[in-house]
């Protein structure tokens, strides 16, 4: 379970998003949504413990959790397979065959190339092939459909169906021109719009 009691994060002394209150349990997705600069990767970062809350307070049940956000995290100058790899060995959480996480977010092709030589849609499903081999419970998502194609948003959708399924959970961080498609289902919360 994370949960969020009037969670208040300011920038220069005024708040950059109203607070903040949800309970998220295994199986649910929080959505958050709204207009550009109006607080979501702020959230984002305060839930993951990037940046600090002004006041409020977060409860982190689940314990571990994978973030992906606007830096992806890859090393230029490692392969697809090499980050992949570096990442299930440095977590030591996961026994999944890197080469099945590759095959399955579609950088088979691509497995051997240095992450610098990849498109921005590319370096975005090999930040999100981390996920795979995270066995972290709690996922928190900033803009993962950002520089993907149609395809890449299905595989968006199908890894985090997949991960809520099996008990896990998620807040997403979107504008809103991509968002989950089956958001009207009972495990589907949303908080809109989180400026001031």
């Amino acid at each position: 379970m994370l949960v969020a009691s009037q969670l208040v994060f300011e920038r220069y002394f005024e708040p950059v998003f109203l607070p903040v209150d949800f309970q998220l349990e295994n199986g649910e997705l929080l959505l958050v949504t709204g207009a550009n600069g109006c607080g979501k990767t702020t959230l984002i970062r305060v839930l993951a413990g990037i940046l600090h809350p002004t006041s409020g307070a977060i409860d982190n049940r689940f314990g571990a959790m994978a973030y992906v956000g606007h830096y992806l995290g890859i090393k230029d100058d490692l392969s697809v397979q090499e980050n992949l790899r570096f990442m299930r060995d440095f977590l030591g959480l996961s026994s999944r065959s890197c080469t099945d996480v590759i095959e399955q977010v579609g950088l088979t092709r691509v497995a051997e190339q240095q992450a610098r030589t990849l498109s921005a849609g590319q370096r975005k499903r090999c930040a999100l092939a981390r996920l795979l081999v995270s066995e972290s419970p709690l996922w928190l998502l900033d803009e993962p459909y950002s520089n993907l194609d149609v395809e890449g948003v299905e595989l968006v959708d199908d890894i985090l169906r997949g991960h809520l399924e099996t008990g896990g959970a998620c807040v997403l961080a979107t504008h809103g021109a991509h968002r989950p498609d089956w958001d009207q289902t009972n495990n589907f919360h949303l908080i809109s719009g989180a400026a001031a």
